[in-house]
């Protein structure tokens, strides 16, 4: 079956027989090799199994173009399309609480791209912000192998300032300063909770506040 993704490239399934075996060597932290997306379904199972939390990454869309009936009783997609998502990576509950964020990597040292979002995905998070939903992003420095959890609310920010003629990008030191470090663990990999629980509390304190 062949996969396109929304520029029409063709998606190629990597050939394990043509891969080298290495020699395994001790696993750090953060020094896995694995994506962050990897990373946060491995640390979302962690808090499923666990009973703490249960958040799941969003299917992709996908598109079917091509389909084959050999037999009226099955049916073999020929060829398909990955389509835009139309939402952020990942949602979920957590202590009766709907998350909703998303997960981006960068390989720059200073600053992190705007252009990594959409404006479908701002819309959508300030969607759910407007229904009292947590919103967030985490994001990870890959030279630096550091990841932050930085409030939907920051993200805006820079975001509708960027559309009247802003910087196109968020600076590291804004992210240090108004989000949250994620150090790696053992179990989970990305404890990302601890930092919603922080948000969680800055962010009754500040209904408290306004009262």
């Amino acid at each position: 079956m062949n996969f396109h993704y929304p520029s029409g490239k063709k998606y190629k399934v990597a050939n394990a027989s043509s891969k080298q075996i290495r020699p395994q060597t001790p696993i750090q932290f953060g020094k896995r090799g694995m994506s962050l997306e990897d990373e946060l379904n491995e640390s979302n199972q962690y808090y499923l199994s666990h009973g703490i939390a249960v958040v799941h990454k969003k299917p992709t869309p996908i598109q079917i173009v091509k389909v084959d009936y050999p037999k009226r009783s099955a049916a073999v997609i020929k060829e398909a399309y990955f389509r835009q998502a139309s939402t952020t990576d990942y949602n979920g509950v957590y202590k009766g609480y709907y998350l909703d964020f998303d997960a981006k990597e960068t390989k720059r040292k200073t600053a992190f791209p705007l252009d990594n979002f959409h404006d479908h995905q701002i819309r959508h998070m300030k969607a759910c912000l407007a229904a009292k939903g947590i919103c967030f992003t985490i994001i990870k420095f890959v030279e630096l192998d550091q990841i932050f959890l930085l409030p939907a609310t920051n993200l805006f920010y820079f975001w509708d300032r960027q559309k009247k003629g802003g910087r196109k990008s968020i600076p590291l030191s804004y992210i240090k300063e108004n989000g949250y470090l994620i150090k790696y663990h053992l179990n989970p990999l990305i404890p990302y909770l601890n930092a919603v629980d922080n948000l969680l509390i800055k962010q009754h304190e500040g209904e408290h506040n306004a009262k």
